[in-house]
């Protein structure tokens, strides 16, 4: 089940969701206004799985950003949210979309025990500017069936990243792929 608004602004207030900062106009009748946050890693060379990857870091002018085809940049979310109660699903939504910014369409799901600062994964079809704090996407908040398992008691491999999370899918390959 998904929270309405009011649902989540109720479950914010008893401490059982994380939304900083928070701002009570940001709610929408199922979802939370979510904003891109300052500063974004860019890659325009090739990527390999089995290595890490360089990225540039760039800080989003408050005059704006021109984010260009062909570039993979990774960002942050302005806000840092989470729940030991509920789930998150994060979308981008229909005004970036129709920019023709597409928004962390690989990893939605944020785990029960997961309080972060959502890394994004960010794609353009056209040339567009973005500008930092702008409203970015959609996140819902989904009620959970079962036992609850919070993320951070697995120590999984991305709890305690800090800032924008790279891929670390290399750690995965003993010497390289086989």
């Amino acid at each position: 089940m998904i929270l309405t608004g009011p649902a989540i602004a109720a479950a914010r207030a008893t401490g059982e969701i994380t939304i900083e900062p928070y701002d009570p106009a940001r709610l929408s009748p199922n979802a939370y206004d979510w904003r891109l946050g300052d500063t974004l890693l860019t890659c325009d060379t090739d990527l390999d799985a089995a290595a890490p990857t360089a990225y540039a870091e760039t800080a989003i002018p408050t005059s704006g950003l021109l984010l260009e085809p062909g570039i993979l940049y990774l960002g942050l979310t302005h806000e840092r949210t989470g729940s030991e109660t509920y789930a998150q699903f994060l979308n981008g939504d229909r005004t970036t979309g129709a920019l023709g910014i597409w928004v962390h369409v690989s990893a939605p799901l944020g785990h029960q025990g997961h309080a972060i600062r959502w890394t994004l994964e960010i794609r353009t079809a056209k040339p567009v500017r973005v500008y930092p704090r702008m409203t970015f996407g959609k996140l819902v908040f989904l009620r959970c069936l079962g036992t609850p398992a919070s993320y951070q008691q697995h120590g999984l491999k991305y709890t305690a990243t800090p800032g924008i999370g790279v891929s670390r899918l290399y750690e995965e390959f003993a010497g390289g792929a086989e």
